[in-house]
């Protein structure tokens, strides 16, 4: 057999080291990054599935908030790191939209990523202040008709942005958005009396709805959800033949994470959220508690992106 070029050479040793790197991994900490403030529904649901997930890959998964920009400060980081499986990132149904959203966005939400699994979908829900001069959903849009202009809402993702823009547009009513860096410094304006309204995940409200002094008043599905008895659905409120913004949280990794630690990840989350405590948190969380392998959440993310760019074109989105 003839001698080897240096250069079949060289690509036979890099392919050995990772290959073997691969076996090894995970052999340090995973740190995973949720790019919005502490508090929020997607950083609880991270902490829990990572800490359940422990045991399976043998190294512990820290969370760390890196919020900025509706996301964009945290997502950027993981696009630009290495593709060892060692920095994660974990985002809700907001990230897609930022290619239409944020003006020159430094990647591409789909493209610059590896999905790695859908870890569950969820209702967006519109959440009221106990001082709000209504009781409920039809009391709210009322209220809005008869008062155009005089009430706000806060948003924390480009999803539920759009959530509250379409539903104001559908209705036809006159209202003002309020971003915020996250679901942590919003509800406390809500519950202050501060803002009347907000779009938020459920688990984020329902860890604030013990003082008495925020209440879930409808959500952006189509038809109620059974994770949420007795909460309406704002589309059949309001009389909306096509308002449907459900929500959802994703697991990315960089470019290029080699298919073997993309599989293992996903199928040691996928265990630890199939355990029935686990499934029973998610669901109090307001969650399915469904997870999806990487080729389902790459063809969702397929689909959301026809969606928002749908949407950009139509010229129903406003700049993040």
């Amino acid at each position: 057999m003839g001698c080897l070029s240096r250069r079949t050479l060289a690509a036979l040793l890099a392919s050995t080291a990772a290959a073997v790197a691969q076996e090894a991994w995970p052999s340090r900490p995973i740190r995973i990054i949720v790019p919005y403030s502490p508090g929020g529904g997607t950083d609880l649901v991270t902490r829990s599935l990572a800490e359940a997930s422990r045991a399976a890959l043998g190294q512990p998964l820290l969370v760390e908030n890196r919020p900025g920009g509706n996301g964009v400060v945290g997502s950027d980081a993981v696009a630009r790191a290495e593709p060892d499986g060692y920095l994660l990132l974990v985002v809700t149904s907001g990230h897609v939209p930022l290619r239409y959203t944020v003006p020159n966005l430094p990647f591409h939400p789909v493209r610059d990523f590896t999905p790695v699994v859908l870890l569950s979908r969820f209702p967006v829900v519109l959440v009221a202040s106990a001082t709000a001069p209504f009781q409920d959903a039809a009391g709210m849009v009322a209220y809005a008709r008869a008062n155009p202009g005089k009430l706000s809402y806060g948003t924390t993702t480009a999803a539920n942005s759009f959530a509250g823009q379409d539903f104001a547009r559908q209705a036809g009513l006159v209202m003002t958005e309020v971003p915020y860096r996250g679901a942590g410094p919003m509800l406390p304006d809500v519950m202050a009396g501060h803002l009347s309204l907000a779009w938020s995940s459920p688990e984020s409200a329902r860890a604030q709805m013990g003082s008495g002094r925020l209440r879930i008043i409808g959500i952006a599905n189509a038809e109620p959800s059974p994770l949420l008895p007795g909460v309406p659905s704002l589309a059949q409120v309001a009389g909306l033949a096509e308002y449907d913004h459900p929500g959802w949280y994703g697991m990315f990794a960089p470019p290029g994470l080699p298919a073997a630690i993309t599989q293992r990840l996903a199928a040691a989350i996928a265990g630890a959220a199939a355990d029935p405590a686990m499934q029973a948190r998610l669901r109090e969380m307001g969650m399915d508690g469904v997870v999806e392998p990487p080729a389902r959440f790459a063809a969702l993310l397929e689909r959301e992106d026809a969606k928002w760019a749908r949407a950009a074109a139509q010229g129903l989105l406003r700049g993040g």
